[in-house]
């Protein structure tokens, strides 16, 4: 008797278990509403929403902006440049008058004939309008003579020694250059003064007394 009943307590206590654990489960499985609204996101309010919508919209038309630009840049530097590299060739014309010039000035059965006059004038009128033509589409000639060097317009073939001229000074131009508005076509070759050895050497001497007194 006393044997059943110990088998019925825990029959009983194994039954109360099992019910706990369905409990819980059912717990886990079937959350309760208090638990579903302390986990639950805090939702934003139609205020915060607003400025969201507001910033990404902001967002949205400053690159729309920053393309435009690009675009406009773009589209602005075809047009003004597009032409570069057939004028930079174009200028192979005058460089062709000013050879022919020198080489007619330079032929002794010509020198002093009224057809080497009248050849010469032809080709100067040419060449003006080249010029001209040139000037039109913002193609202008680098003036160089008696100028001050200049690296980003310049480039110096050699040094020529005149102690009347300032040192780089520019007392020749091999060739001219030329810039298509704001850029460089091409450098004018050209040839700078500088001072003769002793007189360098005299100057530097001069500099070294002042400097020690």
């Amino acid at each position: 008797m006393e044997k059943d009943q110990n088998e019925n307590n825990l029959n009983n206590i194994s039954e109360n278990k099992t019910n706990e654990n369905s409990d819980n489960e059912q717990n886990m499985d079937n959350p309760s509403k208090k638990d579903i609204e302390e986990h639950k996101p805090e939702e934003k309010t139609l205020e915060e929403k607003y400025l969201e919508l507001e910033d990404k919209l902001a967002r949205t038309f400053a690159e729309m902006e920053n393309q435009r630009r690009r675009f406009e840049k773009e589209r602005d530097d075809a047009f003004e440049y597009g032409g570069f590299s057939f004028a930079k060739e174009a200028l192979s014309l005058i460089d062709n008058l000013e050879r022919s010039k020198q080489v007619l000035k330079n032929d002794s059965k010509l020198k002093d004939t009224d057809a080497l006059k009248k050849t010469l004038d032809h080709l100067e009128i040419i060449n003006k309008d080249l010029i001209s033509i040139f000037n039109k589409n913002n193609i202008k000639p680098i003036e160089s003579l008696n100028k001050k060097f200049d690296p980003n317009l310049h480039q110096a073939m050699m040094e020529i020694e005149d102690n009347q001229k300032e040192p780089g000074t520019i007392i020749q131009e091999i060739q001219k250059g030329f810039t298509i508005k704001d850029r460089l076509l091409r450098p004018a070759l050209v040839g700078v003064a500088k001072k003769t050895e002793d007189v360098a050497q005299k100057d530097e001497k001069n500099k070294d007394n002042l400097e020690n007194k």
